[in-house]
């Protein structure tokens, strides 16, 4: 089977009314694809996440309540 090769120009929002009219089974598959590309998290990124999930765990009176903070936003 040959290939093709399309090249179409597409603003991003032309491209959103594509997506909004796919299936969920292919907006589910399409989501797949683009999530496989492998991306790290940069460590220092993982470190702050770690360090913070500590502090949270250590002080649990240092949280906030999403549904508080929420209101003020």
């Amino acid at each position: 089977m040959e290939a093709t090769k399309i090249n179409i120009q597409l603003n991003f929002n032309q491209v959103v009314d594509a997506v909004r009219q796919l299936s969920p089974a292919e907006k589910f598959k399409l989501n797949e694809i683009i999530w496989e590309d492998d991306f790290e998290i940069p460590k220092a990124h993982q470190e702050l996440v770690l360090s913070r999930l500590e502090k949270g765990e250590k002080d649990p009176s240092r949280l906030l309540d999403w549904d508080e903070v929420s209101k003020n936003l």
